[in-house]
């Protein structure tokens, strides 16, 4: 049999009169049964046969030869299906006045409009159920794939599996019961990187460390982060003082300058005792500076300050802030290479975690005992 490549000066009635000579007693192939001979999807096949240009060479190559191993003839329902079907992605973000997510946001509108996708930003707020949020908007926008940007998911297998669309989790905790075979993930060890950056404040001779933390109850990026702290002080056998761990008030917004401000003023007020900051956010440590400086204090002479997530303008500041740095850019880029992996190889789900980067700057000095 001959060769040949399915695009758009591809010869369709060539095709047809050939299939109609030679093959009139075959049994009749419908697109879904390509589609389960190569284990994709129904629209990815009609992507490879629209020469669509986000599908990988090696999944439409498998596709084109099934096709012609089968005799199979695209109709015009299959020719026109990714007209007809939404080529939209969604990225549902809790804390979306987080600056954090700003760089990330900014990947995935380039890396999603690349592809050749519509590219679908949607807030969800922090009491918003974020399956449900995704499941009405499947349901509406016949979404490809989602990410779920930010926040904490305390979702059983049950309610994952009600995702019926591609999906990956992005600097997002997870339960940790739940089976990893059923999402996808890109985040950091917050764990393990808010312990380098308590390691670093004790090896400079501090003790005394005050925590910055969201609510209490928060069980997500800001719970893990205080994990980290206490590991980092339990090793070195440092008595942790629960009046030094700072936690942010119901009512406000946690990863704020803001909220750091708040949080330092009211401990500057107190009478505890303490010569080193670390802050769950850059944007928390830099408002706590803020009440120190207004307090007549001075960074790093009285107080020293580590913040955590790598943004812009922690150096920038004056002094400029030292930080766990997060690659954001390179986490963004990887969860949108799991997804496509996802929508259009069928691909399994996998996980990935990156290293953040301890960055000493001025707020940081040893301390003189």
């Amino acid at each position: 049999m001959e060769e040949y490549k399915l695009n758009s000066s591809y010869d369709w009635l060539e095709i047809e009169r050939k299939r109609m000579k030679g093959n009139r007693d075959m049994k009749t192939i419908t697109i879904k049964d390509i589609a389960k001979k190569c284990g994709v999807g129904v629209s990815t096949v009609s992507r490879a046969i629209n020469n669509h240009p986000d599908i990988s060479d090696k999944t439409r190559e498998k596709i084109l030869q099934v096709i012609k191993e089968n005799n199979f003839v695209p109709n015009s329902t299959a020719r026109s299906l990714k007209c007809t079907q939404t080529e939209t992605i969604a990225v549902l973000i809790k804390g979306i006045d987080n600056p954090f997510f700003q760089k990330m946001i900014k990947v995935f509108e380039e890396e999603i409009q690349h592809r050749k996708y519509t590219f679908l930003l949607h807030r969800v707020d922090s009491n918003q159920d974020e399956i449900e949020v995704a499941l009405q908007l499947i349901k509406e926008r016949k979404l490809k794939g989602i990410i779920f940007l930010g926040g904490w998911f305390s979702h059983d297998e049950k309610r994952l599996k009600q995702i019926n669309a591609p999906f990956v989790l992005s600097t997002i905790s997870m339960f940790e019961g739940v089976d990893k075979k059923i999402y996808s993930s890109v985040s950091v060890d917050d764990v393990k990187e808010s312990k380098k950056a308590v390691d670093c404040l004790c090896e400079y001779g501090h003790e005394k460390i005050v925590m910055l933390a969201a609510q209490p109850w928060d069980e997500s990026i800001s719970g893990l982060r205080v994990q980290g702290y206490k590991k980092a002080l339990e090793k070195r056998q440092i008595p942790i003082n629960e009046n030094l761990i700072r936690y942010t008030f119901q009512e406000e917004t946690a990863f704020t300058m803001e909220n750091g401000y708040k949080l330092m003023k009211e401990l500057l007020e107190s009478d505890e005792e303490f010569t080193a900051v670390y802050a769950i956010s850059d944007s928390m440590a830099i408002g706590a500076s803020k009440a120190i400086l207004e307090s007549g204090k001075k960074i790093p002479e009285d107080y020293s300050v580590m913040g955590f997530d790598g943004l812009d303008i922690a150096y920038y500041y004056n002094p400029s802030i030292s930080t766990i740095r997060q690659p954001v850019e390179d986490m963004a880029k990887e969860t949108s290479k799991i997804l496509f992996d996802l929508i259009e190889n069928n691909a399994d789900n996998r996980h990935k975690i990156f290293d953040g980067e301890l960055v000493v700057r001025q707020s940081v000095v040893r301390l003189n005992k």
